[in-house]
């Protein structure tokens, strides 16, 4: 019986302590503009201000060897995240968020273009991240908003020629 009791109770402790599952959102679209069209628009880590409809604007800065980009949000706000891998030949950038007012922590996301014909290029944003301040449907809700949104910046940027 005791050893019961020690069993449950180091089960209790073990699970309590379990960091809580990662979350995943993954996105698709395609985009009617060749992959090296689409690149020049995603590889620099601040351009999503040109493309992103709730970005008002970007600021770049150097953290030791690591860059970081300070966004401005369209209607206030403000999101802080460091780009952690850019690959120009694999069309992918993938980034970290280190502060803001999205309902998520722990937040890595990666951004990554192929090119599905000469003139069509397929974009896939996905993230992991643990949800914080909002249940975990509504915290993929809001990720999965913002990249649609972003492929919706993204088609009337390119598609319409502007």
């Amino acid at each position: 019986m005791k050893a019961t009791l020690g069993m449950s109770a180091m089960g209790a402790v073990l699970l309590l302590a379990a960091p809580a599952m990662a979350l995943e959102v993954r996105e698709q679209a395609t985009i009617k503009a060749p992959v090296e069209q689409v690149w020049k628009q995603i590889g620099p880590f601040c351009a999503i201000s040109d493309w992103h409809p709730a970005v008002e604007g970007c600021t770049l800065r150097k953290t030791g060897d690591k860059q970081e980009r300070d966004i401005a949000l369209k209607g206030g706000g403000a999101i802080q995240e460091r780009l952690t891998g850019l690959s120009a030949a694999k069309h992918r950038l993938r980034y970290t968020l280190l502060s803001g007012p999205l309902p998520v922590k722990n937040y890595t996301s990666t951004i990554r273009l192929s090119a599905v014909d000469a003139h069509t290029t397929r974009i896939t944003w996905s993230s992991s991240f643990q949800a914080s301040g909002a249940s975990d449907a509504d915290a993929r809700k809001a990720i999965a908003g913002i990249y649609t949104s972003g492929f919706d910046g993204l088609r009337k940027r390119l598609e319409s020629g502007q």
